[in-house]
C-alpha cells in the first residue's frame, strides 16, 4: 500500500465527480435542512428541489459537517494508505466548516493540515485540484498546503444574483445592502474578498449586469494562463451564452468548466445565480 498525500475537501468545490475520482480527492458533505429535514449536499437533494423550495419561500438553512463525520472521513482516509492528508475548506467567514475539521484533525491517525481557503465553489476546487497534483508529483504536506494556498491567491470569484434578498436572509449580506439594491432596483455584482461576499458594482438590469460580469472576468484573466468557471443555479442558458463567450475572449484559457451550483451555495443565493471563476495557473 503506498504512503501518500491525501487531500480531503468539502461538497462546495463542487468539483465534477470525475475529476474528484481521477486526483483521489475526497469531499465531505455539508448540510441542507429543508423544512424539518436535513439532507446532504450532493446526495440527497437536487439543485432543482432547492431552487423549487426557494421560490415557494419555504425556510431553507444550511449547516456544517459535524466533526464526527470529518473524523470518519481522516480515519477512512489514513486506512487507505494516506501518511498525511490536506484538508482544504471554503471560507470560515462563511461557514462552520473549517473549526469542525479543526476538532477532527486533533484525534486523526496520520497528520492533518486544515486550511481555511477564504474561497468557495470552484475556487476551492482549483485549490484542491493544485494540492492534488502536487501530491501526485511526491510532493509533501507541506508543499500541498502551499501549491492550494497560492493557488487562492492568485484565484478570483465573481456572481450576478437577481436578488440580494437570500443573502440577507442568511446573514451572508448585510440587511441596509440588500434594502438598498431592492430600493434602486438593481441588479447586483458581488466578489469574493476576503472570505467574505462583497457588493461590487450595481447594474440597472440583468443583461447589463450579465455583460459586466463578462468584462470584469475578462480584464482579470487578462492575457493569463487561466482556469476559469461558470457557475448557475437554474439559469443554463445563462451560464452556456456566456462561456461561450468567454472562450473567444480569452486567449490564455486553459480549462473551463461548466456547472450548476449546489444546494448549499444556492439556498443563499436562490436562482438565476451566475458566477466566474478565474484562477491563475
Amino acid at each position: 500500500m503506498s504512503r501518500h498525500v491525501a487531500i480531503v475537501t468539502d461538497s462546495t468545490a463542487y468539483l465534477p465527480a470525475r475529476t474528484m475520482e481521477r486526483h483521489g480527492i475526497t469531499a465531505v458533505p455539508l448540510t441542507v435542512v429543508l423544512g424539518d429535514r436535513a439532507l446532504e449536499e450532493g446526495t440527497e437533494i437536487s439543485t432543482r428541489s432547492l431552487a423549487q423550495a426557494l421560490q415557494k419561500r419555504r425556510p431553507v438553512t444550511t449547516s456544517r459537517p459535524s466533526p464526527a463525520l470529518f473524523a470518519d472521513t481522516y480515519r477512512r482516509v489514513a486506512e487507505s494508505g494516506a501518511a498525511g492528508i490536506v484538508s482544504l475548506h471554503l471560507s470560515a467567514e462563511l461557514s462552520g466548516t473549517y473549526d469542525a475539521a479543526v476538532l477532527a484533525a486533533r484525534e486523526a491517525p496520520v497528520p492533518v493540515r486544515v486550511v481555511d481557503t477564504g474561497m468557495i465553489a470552484m475556487a476551492l476546487g482549483f485549490c484542491a485540484l493544485a494540492a492534488a497534483e502536487t501530491s501526485e508529483a511526491g510532493g509533501t504536506v507541506d508543499e500541498a498546503v502551499t501549491a492550494a494556498e497560492k493557488r487562492a491567491a492568485d484565484t478570483s470569484a465573481y456572481f450576478y444574483v437577481d436578488t440580494l434578498d437570500y443573502l440577507r436572509r442568511g446573514g451572508r449580506i448585510g440587511a441596509a445592502q440588500a434594502l438598498l439594491g431592492s430600493a434602486l432596483a438593481v441588479k447586483p455584482l458581488l466578489q469574493l474578498a476576503g472570505g467574505r461576499i462583497e457588493p461590487l458594482e450595481k447594474v440597472r438590469t440583468a443583461s447589463k449586469a450579465i455583460a459586466r460580469l463578462e468584462e470584469i472576468a475578462a480584464d482579470r484573466a487578462g492575457g493569463a494562463e487561466v482556469d476559469v468557471a461558470v457557475h448557475h443555479l437554474a439559469a443554463p442558458e445563462r451560464a452556456s451564452a456566456l462561456a461561450d463567450r468567454l472562450r473567444t475572449r480569452l486567449p490564455g484559457l486553459s480549462e473551463l468548466h461548466v456547472s450548476e451550483v449546489g444546494a448549499v451555495i444556492g439556498a443563499h443565493t436562490g436562482p438565476g445565480l451566475l458566477g466566474v471563476v478565474v484562477s491563475a495557473r
